[in-house]
């Protein structure tokens, strides 16, 4: 039982530590945003050696030109929402609660298919270790909800 209370805590700091990582990445985009977005953006295409006359680049760089401030006042507030659904899972799996045990599954489990798609699409190692510890943590939180649900069947 320690064991299963530990690779819950576990799941937890990693859905906050994503919670964690979407609401820093959504502060640095308004903070980008109220400086100069395209000047930085340029810098960054040139500080990674990208070609900016390629597709990728072009596309970040087109994408800030044309962001209204409403925009990304609008992503800035999806980054919120997702950070706090996460926070609250994060709060609900380290207090060994089974509707966060329910929402870590259903949560992980819509974006196995997202990440199978995108390995498809060109294999690399993020793309790998996403899917991998995505299926994991879907595959645990079956298994949890499984096993809680045969105790309580069995008494």
């Amino acid at each position: 039982m320690n064991t299963q209370k530990s690779a819950l805590r576990a799941v937890a700091l990693f859905e906050a530590f994503k919670g964690a990582l979407v609401l820093a990445a959504g502060c640095g985009l308004l903070a980008l945003f109220h400086g100069d977005a395209q000047g930085f953006a340029d810098a960054l295409v040139g500080r990674l050696h990208l070609n900016p006359a390629k597709n990728t680049p072009r596309v970040f760089l087109q994408l800030l030109e044309n962001i209204s401030n409403s925009q990304l006042w609008l992503l800035a507030g999806f980054a919120a929402m997702y950070a706090t659904l996460r926070f609250i899972e994060a709060y609900g799996l380290w207090r060994g609660r089974r509707w966060a045990e329910w929402l870590a599954a259903l949560s992980g489990g819509i974006y196995v298919p997202v990440e199978i798609y995108e390995l498809t699409r060109g294999v690399s190692w993020i793309k790998l270790a996403a899917l991998l510890l995505n299926t994991a943590v879907v595959a645990y939180m079956c298994y949890m909800l499984w096993v809680s649900r045969e105790k309580a069947r069995t008494g």
